[in-house]
């Protein structure tokens, strides 16, 4: 075939006028397409930048950790962001099916490999919304006691009183009973005194008594209790239980021990020990 033949004998497989029909048919339709898959984008990242900062507005008044803070949108982004491209792709007459059975499959298989981490995910957004603790708190959970430094997105990390770092899974934290030391300003320290049976009980009320009116650290209100709480096996005992504020609790606790065994010594009031009474009998051959 020669060169000046072969544009004629191409456009022969082509119905020009066919072509011009389906474009003047079917192009404004397309281009309205685009344009509201356009606006569906441009309009829906706005909207989740709002959603996002209202988000970010509420983490921060209810004093969220920033690394969760930043987590918790980045999240809420993306995931709207996908919502927002699948409704944008949508719109140009793509099938989304497949890519929703995509996305849900690969979600499936993300969170079986990290169902371990998406329950102390899931437990630490459950410590933010419900707030058993915040950082400064002395709590007890999980089995182990110790100040609140960090709530991260999976653990919270405590400090224990010799020092030492404990990071406890929130799964684990939120799976146990929780202890919070420090949710009240008031505490009350609770005492065990034994005495003899051979003491005066009155005058050991009267030590007790004045030695917890001597402590300007112990409240006045609630009222302290002192009373006889058993006949034990080798002493009288006693219960003392001043209510101090939450942060003097162990200074008023060692302070309130010791002052008592002074008291005591000086006052001859005694400290039983465990005794035994051993009886000999003498058996004839």
């Amino acid at each position: 075939m020669s060169a000046e033949n072969a544009p004629a004998s191409a456009m022969q497989g082509i119905d020009v006028n066919e072509t011009l029909e389906w474009v003047q048919a079917n192009g404004l339709e397309f281009g309205l397409n685009v344009v509201a898959a356009l606006a569906i984008f441009v309009i829906g990242r706005i909207i989740i930048r709002f959603i996002v900062a209202g988000i970010r507005r509420a983490m921060r008044r209810s004093e969220v950790e920033a690394t969760l803070e930043s987590f918790v949108c980045n999240l809420v982004r993306m995931a709207l962001l996908v919502v927002v491209v699948i409704m944008a792709i949508g719109q140009l007459g793509v099938e989304t099916t497949s890519f929703i059975a995509i996305f849900g499959a690969a979600g499936l298989a993300v969170g079986l490999a990290l169902q371990g981490s998406l329950s102390n995910f899931a437990a630490g957004v459950l410590i933010v919304l419900f707030r058993p603790y915040k950082i400064g708190d002395y709590i007890e959970a999980a089995g182990v006691a110790g100040t609140v430094e960090h709530v991260q997105i999976l653990t919270t990390i405590l400090k224990t009183p010799d020092n030492k770092q404990v990071i406890v899974p929130n799964g684990q934290v939120m799976g146990s009973i929780i202890t919070n030391y420090s949710a009240n300003d008031t505490r009350r320290v609770d005492l065990t005194i034994g005495v003899s049976y051979s003491d005066d009980l009155d005058k050991v009320q009267r030590t007790l008594e004045d030695l917890v009116a001597a402590d300007d650290r112990i409240l006045k209100e609630p009222a302290c209790t002192i009373a006889v709480q058993a006949l034990a096996d080798n002493s009288v005992n006693f219960v003392c239980r001043p209510w101090v504020k939450t942060s003097d609790y162990w200074a008023v606790y060692f302070d309130l021990t010791k002052a008592i065994k002074q008291r005591f010594d000086a006052d001859d009031i005694s400290f039983p020990f465990p005794q035994r009474d051993v009886h000999l009998h003498t058996v004839a051959d």
